[in-house]
């Protein structure tokens, strides 16, 4: 099997990873305080932050979405079920669990695991405001040999992000033909 499929998905599990806790910051309401709330009199009306229910609701599907992926993979390996943890645990273990995914060599469980973290970190992008999630890649640029070499994996496209460069690679490097890890 080819690990750029695991590659990938390891690289979908890390943006989770990363970003997870931003989502977490995004939901919790504001620190600023009134005079009035500091004095002891409670919060005015005009002073409650607005509930985002976008991000409660990224918050929820995620955290659920990473629950039943462990799982399902889990179950797949003929892993026994393991304890319940927080979302930033479960994507350690799930990240964890590629490098059984790659021995055994499952390609359809490996490519699951890619789309479906893949999925939950555009949702997370998406609800923390990001236009497009960057992947970084390793190596060079062949055009002006900067390291500033990513992938848009949405757009399905590589390219030199260095301004008075902008190179685009070739198609395989998504796929994994150059040896990149997007």
């Amino acid at each position: 099997m080819s690990g750029s499929t695991v590659d990938r998905a390891a690289l979908w599990i890390d943006s989770l990873r990363r970003r997870y806790p931003l989502l977490l910051e995004e939901l919790a309401p504001g620190t600023g305080r009134t005079f009035r709330e500091v004095r002891g009199g409670g919060p005015s009306a005009s002073t409650t932050a607005p509930v985002r229910l976008y991000v409660s609701d990224a918050l929820r599907d995620i955290g659920d979405g990473v629950v039943e992926l462990e799982e399902a993979v889990r179950d797949r390996l003929g892993l026994r079920r393991i304890s319940a943890a927080p979302v930033p645990v479960r994507l350690r273990r799930l990240a964890e669990l590629l490098d059984v995914v790659r021995e055994r060599d499952l390609p359809d469980l490996a490519v699951h695991v890619e789309e479906e973290t893949r999925r939950m970190a555009n949702r997370c992008a998406r609800a923390l405001g990001d236009p497009e999630q960057l992947v970084r890649l390793p190596g060079r640029c062949p055009a002006c040999d900067s390291v500033s070499l990513r992938a848009f994996p949405e757009r399905g496209v590589a390219m030199c992000v260095n301004p008075p460069c902008r190179h685009v690679l070739d198609d395989g490097v998504l796929d994994g033909e150059t040896g990149a890890t997007a």
